[in-house]
């Protein structure tokens, strides 16, 4: 039995690695103060697929969140919407500069297309703010 447990675990463990899409914990935004500090101080980037609240600060990580509001949609669209943020930020988040804390918003028009999409729509204007390096 206890062979069974340990293979088992080794499993999981290795189905966690394999999962490319993981953002790491460190880098994400957790706790409910700093989501409203840059809901409240954070300066707006708004596309037709998603918004983009950011603000700097002198940390040398990269803090990421998403948001997804109750209003676009019933819970499964939401987690949908979650997960096409997460997947559109891995792309793009090694190139953005230091000291940045991200949170994104889907558009309702962005919950209906594909993660490649937004990050296209994102690179664009991170870009165009200068906070992404190419």
């Amino acid at each position: 039995m206890k062979h069974h447990q340990a293979a088992k675990s080794s499993e999981t463990e290795g189905a966690k690695a394999a999962n490319s899409s993981h953002v790491p914990r460190i880098s994400r935004l957790r706790k409910g103060w700093e989501f409203d500090q840059i809901f409240r101080t954070g300066t707006r980037l708004n596309g037709e697929l998603v918004r983009i609240l950011y603000l700097r600060d002198n940390s040398d990580d990269v803090k990421f969140g998403c948001a997804v509001g109750k209003r676009q949609g019933k819970a499964h669209v939401r987690t949908r919407g979650r997960r096409i943020l997460r997947e559109a930020f891995r792309g793009v988040s090694d190139r953005i500069s230091d000291g940045m804390k991200i949170v994104l918003m889907l558009q309702d028009k962005g919950l209906r297309l594909k993660s490649t999409e937004i990050q296209s729509e994102l690179e664009r204007l991170l870009t165009r703010r200068k906070l992404i390096t190419k």
